[in-house]
């Protein structure tokens, strides 16, 4: 019999037991994930005098009232309130001096963990003298606060480099990348990795043990001389910065400070580190690039909740079919199965293309189990969800049918009637087109209301993007059931009108136009790219071309054309270099060479002269920047102006997750707020009198830069 004595204080409870544990659950009341707020300073506070005062008490066992997660992170919202860097400075010292207190307790602390511990959440679990952790596939740790334009500002800068090196933790904070339990022990950040059904028994034991006296991280020969000498370390971070600088091109500032906090607290002791990391915190909480990243953050998060249409809820897809085996096809059922975990049906008119798309999923886990992030056993469920046929056996009770055919009217056409016939009645029926406008593809549907868009981005297993297009008799249940569906898949789902190139493709086209206009007038291939990746795009508009396949990114052209007319007419150099039989990446053959040491690094000279061009560099840098991503920001406008998207935020994170537009720009329409959209009527007048019309600011915005209004 226990004589447990529990007292609870907000978000926490203390349970005093018998065996001299106390159990320390944290718990905000009305969140589905613990995150840490400055207001619980005093509540844990309280708690720790009240161990403190109890000497019956030898071990603290933390953990989570959350069945699925440990603590998410700080509560990023509260940063708002923050007028100045000092504001935000006294909350990450704040944050600081409760870790401090923890780490200096007499009794032993225990972090028992399940599920994800990021960010502050991992900070407290650092503060804490051991950590054990489940071997549940939902169990994570890392310090992701990097992708939002910050650093860990509770001690976590200091702390990981101690436990397990300099040069591990410097990569899980730049990088962001959290680490699996198995690698979380490797690295020694967890003490233990155990069942779930044992965790705060051995959680406990770990309690009534004395504090560990820890060791120097294990390291090879070289890693010592790197990271425990002078001219090491300061070899060591003088290659970190410049890989750093190489990556972000100078546009995010927050990787160079985790670096300077870093090498500050190793070379003059925690004390001075912590200080420098809450100074760092609060600069970098007042900077623009932080303030949007923070935004996409709140935006994605905002459209996590949202359902297709307010007030319908979505149906449940059990099962899935996937016409065609190509590569987005095989994409297709991959996060199918893997992420959404639906059983899924592969239809290909041949048996090498059901092969090949079975083999993009073996890839992807075979991989993962190599690298030991998977058990051998989930990999073959998972591939057990993936079937395949020749016919329609065994589509007559899916629930949706993704449609990645070749594309072409007549064949996407058929495609509907054999659903039609061989599936249920209320069988959604979503064609995966980049360029045919829905509408056309339900042209001669017996059950129009049930066809909608599903538009994915390539790679499909990376690209976090995917358009919902419903046309005009697309039912609403359709559209909130596809939209919870593509959730279920890892994807952030945007909703835009049907029209050609629905939203990103018809922003992106512009954009890969002007570029190809530059290569006319004679600017470097590599120049324009080179600008562009400065700019902050992940690769530049000729190197996507190439990846994409100039074939396929070409298309879409004449829809464009058709549907809004001459500022879409491509320049001629497509098609000479189409005719070359130059596909891009996929036939080694493109504006890139193939050949070589460095395959698709170097651009393939030959192209200049099959387009009768000598280039040299006219233009800045700047300038080529400039004119290509003002067609994008023109063309976005008037997206928002005819209703392709619902609100500016939808339009930027499309841009943002489809295209790669710059995170720290905040997409299209934050930028345009930033610019001022006066200046970005004067930039597009500027070059329409001396390039051409094309050039012409959209309506909206005159109208704009008259009633002085802004899109946020």
């Amino acid at each position: 019999m226990t004589n447990d004595v529990q007292a609870t204080s907000g978000a926490f409870t203390l349970t005093k037991q018998d065996n001299g544990v106390a159990i320390l659950t944290m718990d905000v009341p009305g969140e589905s994930m613990n995150t840490l707020k400055a207001a619980f300073g005093d509540e844990i506070s309280a708690m720790l005098d009240d161990i403190d005062a109890d000497s019956s008490i030898k071990g603290v066992v933390l953990v989570s009232g959350k069945a699925n997660s440990f603590v998410a992170g700080a509560d990023i919202s509260m940063l708002a309130a923050c007028n100045t860097a000092e504001d935000a400075t006294t909350i990450a010292a704040g944050g600081q001096a409760i870790f401090d207190r923890i780490e200096r307790m007499k009794a032993t602390f225990v972090a028992a963990i399940n599920g994800p511990a990021l960010g502050g959440g991992l900070e407290l679990a650092l503060a804490c003298h051991y950590r054990i952790c489940t071997d549940s596939p939902s169990t994570q740790v890392g310090l992701p606060e990097v992708q939002l334009g910050l650093l860990p500002g509770s001690g976590g800068t200091q702390r990981l480099p101690r436990l397990i090196g300099i040069q591990q933790a410097m990569k899980m904070m730049l990088t962001g990348a959290p680490a699996r339990p198995k690698q979380a022990k490797k690295y020694g950040i967890v003490d233990d990795v155990v069942p779930q059904s044992v965790l705060l028994k051995v959680a406990e034991q770990f309690a009534l043990k004395r504090k560990p006296e820890r060791e120097a991280p294990q390291k090879s020969v070289m890693d010592k001389m790197l990271e425990n000498t002078g001219p090491g370390r300061g070899m060591m971070f003088k290659k970190a910065r410049e890989a750093t600088f190489a990556k972000t091109k100078g546009n995010y500032p927050a990787p160079g400070y985790i670096i300077d906090v870093i090498e500050t607290g190793m070379r003059d002791g925690v004390e001075a580190g912590l200080k420098a990391e809450a100074e760092a915190f609060g600069k970098l909480v007042m900077t623009p690039e932080s303030f949007q990243l923070r935004q996409i953050f709140f935006a994605t998060t905002d459209m996590k909740k949202e359902n297709g249409i307010e007030g319908v809820s979505p149906e449940k897809m059990k099962k899935v079919g996937v016409l065609g085996g190509g590569l987005m096809g095989g994409g297709i059922a991959f996060v199918t199965a893997t992420k959404a975990g639906v059983p899924v049906r592969i239809k290909d008119v041949r048996p090498e293309g059901i092969a090949n798309a079975m083999k993009y999923s073996y890839d992807i886990l075979n991989k993962k189990v190599k690298k030991r992030f998977m058990r051998n056993n989930e990999m073959q469920k998972q591939m057990s969800l993936i079937t395949g046929t020749l016919d329609y056996s065994g589509y007559q009770d899916t629930d949706i049918v993704v449609e990645a055919v070749f594309e072409d009217v007549d064949l996407k056409q058929k495609m509907v009637a054999d659903i039609e016939e061989n599936c249920k009645e209320n069988t959604i029926f979503a064609s995966n087109t980049s360029s045919i406008p829905i509408t056309q593809i339900a042209a001669k549907a017996a059950r129009p209301e049930n066809v909608i868009g599903l538009h994915y981005f390539s790679p499909v297993d990376k690209m976090p993007l995917a358009e919902v297009i419903a046309h005009e008799t697309t039912s609403d249940q359709v559209i909130s059931s596809t939209v919870e569906f593509a959730k279920k898949q890892g994807k952030t789902p945007v909703v835009v009108k049907d029209g050609a190139g629905f939203y990103v493709n018809r922003i992106l086209a512009p954009y890969m136009n002007e570029a190809a206009s530059l290569i006319l007038a004679e600017e470097p291939i590599e120049h324009i790219d080179k600008s562009l990746v400065k700019f902050g795009f992940p690769v530049g508009p000729v190197k996507l071309l190439d990846e994409v396949g100039i074939d396929v990114g070409t298309k879409i052209i004449p829809f464009l054309v058709e549907a809004f007319g001459e500022r879409f007419t491509a320049p001629s150099a497509f098609d000479k270099v189409l005719a070359d039989g130059r596909k891009g990446k996929k036939n080694q053959k493109g504006f890139y060479s193939y050949e070589g040491k460095k395959p698709g690094k170097e651009v393939d000279e030959s192209i200049y002269s099959l387009l009768g061009l000598t280039p040299s560099t006219k233009l800045s840098e700047k300038e080529v920047a400039e004119r290509c991503v003002l067609m994008m920001l023109n063309e976005a406008a008037r997206c928002l102006d005819e209703g392709v998207i619902r609100n500016a935020r939808d339009g930027d994170i499309g841009a943002i997750f489809g295209i790669g537009f710059p995170p720290f720009l905040g997409g299209p329409f934050r930028y345009m707020d930033t610019l001022g959209i006066k200046h970005v009527v004067e930039r597009l007048n500027h070059y329409a009198s001396t390039v051409g019309d094309k050039f012409a600011p959209a309506d909206v915005l005159v109208k704009m830069t008259e009633e002085n209004s802004t899109f946020y």
